[in-house]
């Protein structure tokens, strides 16, 4: 004696669980894969230039790293910094826990 096949109807509440399971692993899946794909920038390369045009890096790297823009750079924001982090306690002329732009171009120098 044979068994005929038996189908399995799902019902509503399986039919959702199901649909809510793959969404949610479709979900994950596209969120790893955008974190893997999302890289670091690239740190900046040495400059070769002038000292004109160093200056006005320096300047850049300045503004570029006081990411609250009050004009000075905290110990925190000069981390984003390794060779200025370096040096900021020397570079702190005045002792204020900050550098100005121009101990900022003194630290580069250091």
């Amino acid at each position: 004696m044979s068994r005929s096949p038996q189908h399995h109807v799902l019902s509503a509440f399986e039919r959702r669980s199901l649909a809510l399971l793959a969404g949610i692993t479709l979900g994950l899946a596209s969120a790893s894969a955008f974190a893997q794909s999302t890289a670091a920038p690239a740190a900046p390369e040495p400059s070769t230039s002038t000292s004109t045009s160093g200056a006005s890096d320096a300047k850049a790297a300045f503004a570029k790293a006081d990411t609250n823009g009050d004009g000075k750079l905290s110990k925190d924001e000069a981390a984003m910094l390794p060779a200025v982090s370096a040096n900021f306690d020397k570079a702190d002329a005045n002792k204020d826990g900050s550098l100005s732009a121009s101990e900022f171009a003194k630290a580069l120098k250091m």
